[in-house]
């Protein structure tokens, strides 16, 4: 995994920069790309600090400052759907997609999982292929054979 370039090459590629006006020869001389001594100078210019921002780490949630919310929500009515978490949403005015809430939920601690789509059946088992609904309610499209194997058609 690589890493920024350290502080002291950063300072002296802003130095000459600033000395001989050209960003891009500074970088050159020093063994940086063009690109990365323009940037050092505009990050000069603007915060007059040339430490490297984060590296990694995880973004804010979208839902974070909700947490509370959603927690009395999950709380209230532990069999809600992840669809009707996100109509509630969008009528406070938060346009998020589905995913977002499920790992919002999942870092509160909750394991959210829908139950199947289909009783079970007692004369035959059923498998994800032959049982699966999709999103909007409708078995899934046929199978096909391709090449002496079987998979569902998308």
């Amino acid at each position: 995994m690589e890493y920024g370039y350290p502080l002291d090459l950063r300072k002296r590629i802003v130095a000459e920069a600033e000395a001989t006006g050209s960003a891009r020869a500074a970088a050159r001389r020093y063994g940086a790309s063009p690109s990365c001594g323009i940037t050092l100078v505009a990050q000069w210019r603007k915060t007059e600090s040339l430490e490297p921002g984060q590296f990694g780490g995880q973004k804010k949630r979208k839902l974070a400052d909700d947490e509370g919310w959603l927690h009395d929500v999950m709380t209230a009515e532990p069999d809600i759907t992840l669809a009707e978490l996100r109509s509630r949403l969008a009528e406070m005015g938060i346009e998020i997609f589905r995913q977002s809430i499920d790992d919002t939920l999942h870092a509160l601690g909750y394991r959210y999982k829908e139950g199947p789509r289909t009783r079970r059946n007692k004369n035959a088992p059923t498998w994800r292929g032959s049982a699966f609904i999709g999103a909007i309610g409708s078995i899934a499209p046929p199978l096909t054979a391709v090449a002496g194997a079987v998979r569902l058609c998308r």
